[in-house]
């Protein structure tokens, strides 16, 4: 049997065959994956992770599809679709609340302002899900991941595991996953939360996407594309490079922060990296700096 009826026995109609990925990432980018499966809850991403293992497939794993470049040529092998989107507010002095990794990350500092819980207001702009967010120490407005987690459920070689924050090992946008210091998917998540006022918590959550509308640009994009260095911005240090407005195809150094990378229609993998390979040699030159990415490429390069 090929994989595609072995995951199709398994998944039913939850598995596609030469599915274009581009509408499953926020840039809108992509080739296609050999096989498509999506899951909806833990038990179900367990499974297809380990099936994947017992027959020796290759696999990636995509959620919202924010800080992603698929390539033009796709993905080989089994592509999982996480849409495992459970929830649980714990109530309490000290509230928690436990997500499984497919959870839209932005929803949940929503639901949690409007039930008065807050500790999440930083993340009402991230995109992406719980299992990006963990895996990548996602952070805005001063707050970040390293700092609300409490723990995260993962599927590890050892099989079903919760990890502490500490042993995430969390850096500026890095963890232990990130690094590949540890194979390992995210499963769920416990978040730490505080009592509060419900309409304070939306004043503060208005705030914050005012700030991002002002200083972001719309269109599809893959989020920040690089990496602040040190006591700098990767869209200053662009900007000095004289490289926004910057096209290759339809590819975008946006005008509005150099360091989003737009798709304005019909873009290719291949011009987002041209376009990368630019603002790295450039910067460099320029400002004597090396640009470090935040998004991942995955596929076939």
């Amino acid at each position: 049997m090929t994989a595609f009826e072995l995951f199709r026995e398994q998944f039913g109609t939850q598995v596609q065959e030469n599915v274009i990925l581009a509408p499953y990432t926020s840039a809108r980018i992509g080739g296609p994956a050999d096989v498509l499966v999506t899951v909806r809850d833990a038990a179900a991403l367990e499974k297809a992770v380990l099936l994947c293992k017992s027959l020796g497939l290759g696999f990636a794993l995509i959620g919202g599809g924010s800080n992603l470049l698929v390539s033009d040529k796709g993905i080989r092998g089994v592509v999982i679709l996480n849409k495992a989107r459970a929830v649980e507010f714990r109530e309490g002095p000290e509230p928690v609340l436990w997500a499984e990794s497919g959870t839209i990350f932005s929803n949940l500092a929503h639901r949690a302002a409007a039930k008065g819980f807050s500790g999440l207001e930083w993340a009402a702009t991230i995109p992406g899900t719980v299992g990006g967010a963990v895996y990548g120490n996602a952070g805005a407005f001063g707050g970040d991941v390293a700092h609300d987690l409490l723990r995260a459920e993962l599927l590890s070689e050892r099989g079903r595991e919760w990890w502490p924050t500490e042993k995430m090992d969390y850096g500026y946008r890095s963890s232990a996953l990130k690094r590949g210091k540890e194979n390992a998917i995210i499963l769920a998540a416990e978040f730490k939360l505080k009592n509060g006022e419900p309409s304070e918590i939306q004043a503060t959550i208005e705030q914050f996407s005012a700030r991002r509308k002002a200083t972001q640009p719309p269109g599809a994009s893959m989020g920040s594309m690089f990496k602040n260095p040190p006591g700098d911005y990767a869209g200053r240090l662009i900007e000095a490079a004289g490289l926004k407005g910057k096209r290759i195809g339809s590819a975008e150094i946006s005008t509005i922060h150099g360091n989003f990378f737009i798709n304005n229609g019909e873009t290719r993998a291949e011009d987002v990296k041209a376009l990368i390979e630019l603002a790295k040699t450039t910067v460099k030159e320029h400002s004597g700096v090396d640009l470090e990415l935040e998004v991942e490429l995955i596929g076939e390069w």
